[in-house]
């Protein structure tokens, strides 16, 4: 069972945070993490890249941290950040935190529980389409009792309710309050915003660089580096090359021959661990060119169980990253504590396949080997970003894989940017994405569950909707014993995989390059950054652009 204490009366003992201090390295030294996309945004509740991620939380603090063991079900493990203590009341429906008195914003003004007011705000605000509004459907909603004080109050008892606590990323007041819904992220805050974290703001080219810097009187003390500089990179090789020429520090992921062209540089090492990343072809439910009409094609789930018959998933997963990635049973990653590998998939079988496209009607192939149905080619397209070695080189395999049976696949490749505008307004036919999750399974409510569509957000990238599967994922959540969680999580996954709204193609083992000059204490597989200002680097093997810049 998870802890969650339950009394008659409101809890007195309250639980310290653990206090996590930076470890003793050295001052000094710039980190250039070389990425093949910018930042969608800079807060993290509106970030809704990878990038935009991992910059926000560099930024911001939460008001609690999930500890090394990336402990999701009560609060066993959990790290003080902006909240230093916490308490929970007798019938457990309640989590006071009480904010440290030290943190500050950037600008200097003191972080008050106003704050997390706003933060919550920002996130419920339908307008803004927020990602982290997944992980609040239990939280029945946030008062304040005095400046320091912070109440999150729940509907109902849940093995996760201090994890959804710990989404809260709390932002000042004094500087969002005015800011009208759904204008934050292309606001002058938006642009250049003041966090709470270790790390502040230098300035931000749009598809160029951004750059941050340690914050010198910080509450939770200064972060090691003095620098971290982001560089972007669309092609994936040049990303790569400036890695082995040493012009750059870090970049990830890693494909097999990456990994193996580390081993050759005696200045790189590869840090590895699970992967919480997984690939997919989403099917997108909605016409291309007017979302408010059905895909003419992929609103037919024989169809799409058909084109899943028809792809040889592990053929195309070994061709991409040989033993670097496992097959993908569906939304979910292996280290997810409600993963299950036994779930019966759709299987590959080109033979049936063909069959199967024949009793719906694609029964006439032209001279160019395309099925038609009357007047309608069998045909589609794939989005994809020129960035991404992987997808493409995944858009080309299930376009050889498709047309063996009589289908047309058209890749639409384009630069990241620009296929992101796509894929945010809907006009694609079906596109290869990739999804990061986190320890915790909440946030496939936000990625495959039709509450998110009408929300505003676009991490449900097909609007694919399912009254019974978005059933099975709430009762999952609200579970509070981890074998009911997991019963009812295996309901949805096998609800999902059997409606195939996509093509689960692989799970990737994550893999980074880095300069071996860091030293770093804890490496976090599921989101590296988090680690980032305990990051030290060995004043004897330091670099010219290791020198303490000048201020800002």
């Amino acid at each position: 069972m998870p802890r969650i204490p339950s009394r008659s009366l409101l809890v007195l003992s309250l639980i310290l945070a653990a206090c996590d201090r930076a470890p003793e390295g050295p001052l000094g030294g710039t980190i250039i993490v070389g990425t093949a996309g910018d930042a969608d945004a800079l807060i993290p509740s509106l970030a809704g890249s990878i990038q935009g991620r991992v910059v926000g939380e560099l930024l911001f603090d939460r008001l609690v941290e999930m500890g090394p063991d990336l402990n999701v079900n009560g609060d066993g493990g959990f790290i003080g950040r902006l909240a230093h203590r916490w308490s929970w009341s007798a019938d457990s429906l309640t989590i006071t935190f009480t904010l440290d008195p030290a943190a500050r914003w950037h600008d200097g003004y003191p972080v008050r529980s106003q704050d997390v007011l706003a933060g919550y705000a920002v996130i419920k605000e339908p307008a803004n389409g927020s990602s982290l509004a997944s992980h609040f459907g239990n939280i029945d909603s946030v008062s304040v009792s005095d400046s320091l004080t912070v109440h999150v109050h729940f509907a109902k008892r849940s093995g996760e309710q201090f994890y959804a606590s710990s989404q809260i990323f709390p932002l000042p007041a004094h500087l969002v309050a005015s800011v009208a819904p759904g204008e934050l992220n292309r606001s002058d805050f938006g642009r250049a915003p003041i966090g709470s974290g270790r790390y502040r703001l230098v300035m931000w080219e749009a598809k160029s660089r951004l750059e941050l810097a340690a914050v010198e009187a910080h509450y939770r003390g200064r972060a090691r580096l003095d620098r971290v500089v982001f560089t972007y990179t669309p092609e994936t090789a040049t990303g790569l090359a400036r890695v082995w020429a040493a012009e750059s520090d870090l970049w990830e992921p890693l494909t097999p021959n990456d990994v193996a062209e580390a081993s050759r540089r005696a200045h790189v090492r590869v840090m590895s661990g699970p992967g919480y990343d997984y690939g997919f072809l989403a099917f997108n439910f909605r016409d291309a060119k007017d979302n408010a009409r059905p895909h003419a094609l992929f609103t037919d789930r024989a169809l799409r169980r058909a084109l899943t018959m028809a792809v040889d998933r592990d053929a195309l997963r070994r061709a991409m990253f040989d033993s670097l990635a496992m097959p993908s049973f569906g939304p979910f990653t292996r280290p997810q504590n409600t993963s299950d590998t036994t779930i019966a998939q759709i299987p590959f079988d080109r033979a049936a396949a063909a069959l199967k496209l024949d009793s719906l009607g694609w029964t006439t192939v032209g001279s160019d080997g395309i099925r038609t149905r009357g007047a309608q080619r069998l045909s589609f397209g794939i989005l994809v970003p020129t960035s991404s070695a992987v997808r493409m080189r995944a858009s080309v395999l299930l376009q050889e894989q498709l047309r063996l049976v009589g289908v047309e696949v058209l890749v639409d490749a384009m630069e990241f940017g620009a296929m992101r505008e796509q894929w945010l307004a809907g006009r694609f036919d079906a596109t290869i994405g990739g999804w990061r999750t986190t320890p915790s399974p909440s946030g496939i409510r936000g990625t495959w569950g039709s509450p998110a569509i009408s929300r505003g957000a676009r991490q449900n990238v097909g609007s694919y909707a399912n009254a019974e599967f978005d059933a099975a994922v709430e009762t999952g959540l609200g579970a509070i014993d981890p074998a009911d969680r997991r019963t009812h999580m295996r309901r949805a996954y096998q609800i999902i995989v059997d409606d195939a709204p996509a093509i689960w193609l692989y799970e990737v083992r994550n893999a980074a390059a880095i300069h071996k000059r860091f030293n770093i204490p804890r490496w976090r597989s599921d989101a590296w950054w988090t680690t980032l200002s305990d990051w030290s680097v060995d004043p004897q093997q330091r670099l010219p652009r290791d020198a303490r810049p000048a201020t800002p």
